[in-house]
């Protein structure tokens, strides 16, 4: 199978294969929970930078709707748009 990662050099392709593959369920579910929250915080800084005068709420309710869609959080939260 031909690896997605065609700018990463195949040696470390293979380390890092040997480096996940050693890794415990508990040590791969805390990469992606890191992964998540920096993804997460780059985006607020986004949403921040766009606009300036939203208060905390209103922008996670913002990347709220780019995660899961204008519906799902109008009825999750019980808004109208």
């Amino acid at each position: 199978m031909a690896s997605p990662l065609r700018d990463t050099d195949p040696d470390v392709l293979e380390r890092m294969s040997a480096l996940y593959a050693r890794m415990t369920p508990a040590e791969k579910l805390a990469c992606v929970r890191d992964l998540t929250l920096a993804v997460n915080t780059l985006a607020l800084a986004g949403l921040r930078a766009r606009h300036p005068g939203e208060d905390e709420g209103q922008l996670l309710l913002r990347l709220a709707r780019r995660r899961l869609g204008v519906d799902l959080v109008a009825r999750a939260y019980s808004l109208s748009d």
